[in-house]
């Protein structure tokens, strides 16, 4: 129990920082990425809007040399990027002559009509020839190809389209670098986080673990502290019964021996199964027999209370489990049922297999329940009705123990209502 409690708790906050570290580095490479592919489209922007070249005033006016030392240039495009947005990136007078690049410029046919690789040594004018003819007959004009990230220019002259290459290795290879980096320090900090909160997990359960363990304890010194004076009561009333007769007063007082001993006895073995060394005897038996021989008293207790029971088990089914206990837990939910079925209603007992699952249903009729999943069912003492509850001289601990029971077993059950006047429990093993 309280292994599980810690288990689950360092589950959760390593989860909640994993998210959070997930979040962080995956917001931060995002950025970096697309901070990136902004410089190189401004690059591109820049060589598309001055006929594959890179103009000498592309800072700015400021930069610019005189009109008598350059011929005239070309209208500034609409959509160029200001000084202020390439400074942002990374764009400076000396991009120029750092940026590597090539162009290859095809007519409306696909024919090559001019091609220029003097800005770039990594790449042949063949092998640019060859990278702008595939992307014109697939029609793309804009995106990454090898190593390269491309923008296709209509020219002025005849409809002619440029492509125009940029090398990206250093940003690519730069963006893997602080990727690498950034998820290696993630997880060695994610482990160290991991060993820091198993230290100190330990140091937050044990007030728990101590209480979880004088609980368990007292819960079973009470139990046993209960039971003689229980069989002394017992005895006593028999003495009383035979000396006597039978009377109402003794009949009274033996239920409600037999329902303190019903009691302790669960709350004993419930004490047992939280206990890790508990172990219980796996062997193999017939599941079929087990649950139909457990079922059988039942057809006498739904007769006499005017219900209607219907098994339907499928025979030849072994498992391997505590057989005692599994004979416990389909008493205790077929004894449930009956208590709690409405008057003149039904039970039903299903038994089938379904793959490599055994599944074991118990339906019963109920006077009104919200419809749903019901969980809460299965907490120890859990009373939705506590009129009801001492009616039928439920305790609010049986299903706790067939809780512990299917978990014992590293089953399942669930409890659920589909109409709001039924409950169906299912059991898989």
């Amino acid at each position: 129990m309280i292994k599980k409690l810690q288990h689950r708790f360092i589950a959760i906050a390593m989860l909640s920082i994993f998210m959070v570290l997930l979040l962080i580095i995956g917001s931060v490479n995002i950025i970096n990425y697309n901070n990136i592919k902004c410089s190189l489209d401004m690059r591109l922007t820049i060589l598309a809007g001055n006929d594959g070249v890179f103009p000498q005033d592309f800072m700015g006016p400021a930069n610019s040399p005189s009109a008598d030392d350059v011929p005239p240039e070309k209208p500034a495009m609409d959509d160029a990027p200001t000084p202020k947005e390439l400074t942002l990136h990374g764009i400076s007078e000396e991009s120029a002559f750092d940026t590597r690049y090539f162009t290859v410029t095809l007519d409306t046919s696909g024919t090559v009509v001019d091609s220029s690789t003097d800005n770039i040594a990594a790449i042949s004018s063949d092998d640019a020839i060859s990278y702008a003819m595939t992307l014109f007959e697939k029609g793309k004009t804009s995106g990454y190809i090898s190593n390269y990230r491309y923008t296709s220019a209509t020219t002025d002259t005849a409809g002619e389209t440029m492509y125009i290459f940029l090398d990206c290795r250093r940003e690519t290879d730069t963006f893997r670098s602080f990727l690498t980096a950034s998820v290696s320090i993630s997880l060695i900090g994610l482990l160290l986080v991991f060993l820091l909160v198993v230290f100190f997990s330990k140091l937050i359960v044990r007030p728990i673990a101590e209480s979880y363990e004088k609980q368990k304890h007292f819960i079973t010194d009470a139990s046993h502290e209960i039971k003689t004076p229980l069989t002394i009561i017992d005895a006593n009333t028999e003495v009383l019964e035979m000396e006597n007769g039978e009377s109402e007063w003794t009949t009274s007082i033996r239920n409600q021996i037999k329902r303190l001993t019903d009691l302790t006895n669960k709350l004993v073995f419930l004490s047992r199964m939280d206990e890790e060394a508990t172990k219980l005897i796996m062997l193999d038996f017939s599941l079929s027999d087990a649950i139909s021989e457990a079922a059988q008293p039942f057809e006498a207790v739904a007769a006499a209370s005017g219900r209607t029971f219907v098994c339907e088990i499928e025979p030849n089914v072994s498992y391997t489990g505590d057989e005692s206990t599994i004979r416990q837990l389909v008493s205790l939910l077929l004894d449930n049922a009956m208590k709690y079925a409405s008057e003149n209603g039904a039970v039903r007992l299903s038994f089938s297999v379904s793959g490599k699952n055994k599944v074991l249903t118990i339906w019963n009729t109920v006077d009104s329940i919200e419809p749903g999943r019901h969980d809460e069912l299965f907490e120890r003492f859990y009373r939705p009705d506590a009129s009801r509850n001492s009616a039928t001289g439920g305790h609010g601990i049986g299903l706790s123990v067939v809780k512990a029971i299917v978990l014992a077993h590293k089953g399942r059950i669930t409890a659920k209502s589909e109409d709001g006047h039924s409950i169906r429990f299912t059991v898989i093993l």
